[in-house]
């Protein structure tokens, strides 16, 4: 009863199957891919086929071409060569690994069951089961789905777990004028479940100091002056602000009221429901609130997050499909089309506005998936799966490791991994020595996985299989001005071939790789392989070291002046932020060469200053280089000069 068996011949049995109708004997069945007849004929056969191999080599060494070339190869060469290839060979005759199922009455009884039925009935259990997926979970989304009217407030706005109404001082322009409204209004707001553990993946400028890897919610500290508000700094996490206040609960999600209510200072820490918020002690002019009112606590409930009912529905079906399917076809589809639209549409969906949008968007990278997982199924997964009788294995092993990878976003998120660039592994802490586990894991189940592909016979065809991929992964690099990026799909479909063994392992790994690719797929759709370095590093630093010059400033007792010396070669001005605001974007050529500032905040709060250049470009836009690490203006009128470094 070891991980599987390797034999060449199987005992005879007979077992009903689902899918093919009456009593079948396995042991005379023909294997599918009968175009390999030395993997899948019978012991005699494949002697036969040996043999004549063996006759056919034979007369191939014995021709004069061959003796030509032997004769330049050195004796020791040849003979390590020709070893080597007899190991990578393998046994003869080839050993066939069959998984002997642990209590086999017990795990064929789901399809001795439904064998007793007709086949025509069981064509309509088998209809009728998918259908009945279909239909719950359209009602449990619409059950869920949002409300036209909360109380009183409008349809709310479906928010994802990263939406700010502040994106960045960049994209705010000039004192956040492409921002407004900073006050003065409010909207009804929706949120998914599992926001509070969502955090910035590059580094964000706060003030004079900087964070990472955490929810950015800044505020939510209770005020002497107002007790009954909790203000958050305008550039915000939305809902995992809302689940530091108590609106909302982060295992479900919900609806909230959001109030603008301008500008605030002092944006006091505060750890909440797990979450713990980071302080500001100045001057920002877009806050917000929550409306906390008994009427929008107790409707909250309205649109909550329907993924972790809805997943539950879908493991149950997708085991029953498991249990009571023995052919691959049968019980592959199935899974696959539940697995898709439950990560699609619930459990880790792409940002959206309603169902509607998302059910379209998860519908139009279904077709192409699907085209690629009848590709995946006939290269791997039928051979995994062919003739196995072990159900509850099969229901463990593969569909466990199936929605493991599915629910990646879930499952896998304590691995100190997002995202695997360079850049990435090297600023998030814990990556590279979470990256070395996981290659030596990798690499030990590689060699495992080639060892059983060698008694089988198929090493040299698999070792091909990845020489090549290995070939265009190497040219793709050599591309120039894009960089290789391995997404979550690329990377499964690169192991699947290597996971066509019927073993218990390669049941975990076939089961982890597919959801792996099903959720790449379903959350972000087919992302290219190949992306810019801009892409890569989305709102990351530039990291090349050319920031401003600043002199010392001149200062006066309200009044704060800045000249910088010369401009760095490609741009043609200076951006100045003070509180993470921009509030000066100069222009070289018209003598824009100095700054004043007057201070607005008061007298006892700081003010800080951080200086970029910018490129005007054709259209209106602008590109920035990295700015510089933040000076301070004490309320005293100290002046602390600008550390070195970028922010």
């Amino acid at each position: 009863m070891g991980l599987s068996n390797p034999t060449s011949t199987r005992p005879p049995s007979t077992v009903r199957d689902v899918e093919n109708g009456d009593g079948i004997d396995r042991s005379t069945t023909p294997r599918p891919f009968d175009e390999h007849p030395s993997e899948f004929a019978t012991p005699d056969s494949r002697l036969s086929g040996e043999f004549a191999a063996t006759r056919t080599r034979a007369q191939w060494r014995d021709s004069p071409r061959w003796k030509r070339v032997h004769d330049h190869i050195p004796p020791p060469l040849s003979r390590a060569g020709y070893k080597v290839a007899q190991w990578v060979r393998g046994p003869q005759p080839p050993k066939e690994y069959r998984i002997k199922p642990l209590f086999e009455s017990v795990q064929t009884f789901p399809i001795r069951l439904l064998g007793r039925l007709p086949r025509l009935a069981r064509i309509c259990v088998y209809i009728c089961a998918f259908m009945l997926w279909i239909i719950v979970f359209g009602v449990l989304l619409r059950k869920f789905g949002l409300p036209n009217d909360f109380v009183g407030f409008g349809t709310p706005v479906r928010l994802s777990c990263v939406a700010r109404l502040w994106s960045d001082a960049r994209s705010c322009g000039i004192d956040g004028r492409n921002c407004l409204p900073f006050d003065g209004s409010s909207f009804p707001f929706s949120c998914p479940a599992d926001c509070a553990g969502v955090s910035v993946l590059n580094p964000k400028a706060i003030g004079d100091y900087s964070i990472n890897y955490r929810p950015l919610v800044i505020g939510g500290a209770p005020n002497t002056s107002e007790a009954d508000h909790l203000n958050y700094r305008g550039d915000s996490f939305i809902c995992g602000a809302a689940i530091h206040a108590g609106v909302l609960q982060d295992s479900k999600g919900g609806c909230g009221v959001l109030n603008l209510v301008g500008e605030k200072n002092s944006y006091g820490s505060a750890t909440r429901n797990g979450i713990s918020s980071i302080p500001f002690d100045s001057v920002f002019p877009m806050s917000f609130d929550f409306n906390r009112n008994d009427t929008v606590a107790g409707s909250s409930g309205k649109c909550t997050d329907p993924r972790w009912s809805l997943l539950g529905l879908s493991i149950v079906m997708t085991c029953v499909f498991s249990l009571f399917t023995s052919h691959p076809a049968t019980f592959f589809a199935p899974v696959f089309v539940i697995t898709y639209f439950q990560i699609a549409m619930a459990s880790d969906p792409p940002a959206n506005a309603d169902y509607p949008t998302l059910a379209s968007t998860a519908l139009g990278n279904f077709l192409p998936a699907a085209f690629i997982a009848l590709i995946m199924y006939r290269i791997s997964i039928c051979r995994t799966l062919h003739g196995l009788r072990a159900q509850v294995e099969k229901t463990v092993l593969w569909v466990g490791g199936c929605w493991v990878g599915a629910l990646s976003n879930v499952t896998l998120e304590k691995i100190p991994i997002n995202r695997l660039t360079a850049h990435d592994l090297n600023q998030q802490p814990g990556a590279i020595t979470a990256l070395v586990f996981i290659v030596i894991i990798l690499a030990a189940i590689a060699i495992h996985q080639a060892w059983c592909f060698r008694n089988e016979g198929r090493l040299l065809r698999y070792l091909s299989i990845y020489a090549v991929l290995g070939i265009c992964l190497g040219i793709l690099t050599a591309v120039p001005s894009l960089d290789l990026r391995i997404h979550h799909y690329i990377l499964a479909l690169l192991l699947l071939p290597g996971t066509a063994l019927q073993t218990r392992p390669s049941l975990l790994y076939q089961g982890l790789l597919v959801g792996l690719f099903i959720n790449g797929i379903a959350r972000w759709g087919f992302a290219p392989l190949l992306q810019t370095a801009a892409a890569l590093r989305g709102d990351a630093l530039l990291a090349t070291g050319i920031i401003p010059s600043i002199l010392p400033p001149n200062i006066t007792a309200t009044n704060l002046t800045f000249t910088w010396d010369g401009l760095a070669r490609g741009y043609e001005g200076v951006s100045v932020l003070v509180n993470d605001v921009e509030r000066f974007r100069g222009f070289h050529k018209d003598g824009d060469n100095s700054f004043t500032w007057t201070r607005t905040a008061a007298e006892d709060l700081p003010e800080y200053f951080r200086f970029g250049f910018v490129n005007y470009v054709p259209f209106g836009g602008v590109t920035y280089s990295d700015f510089t690490r933040a000076g301070i203006w004490w309320g005293n009128g100290t002046w602390v000069d600008i550390p070195p470094g970028i922010t």
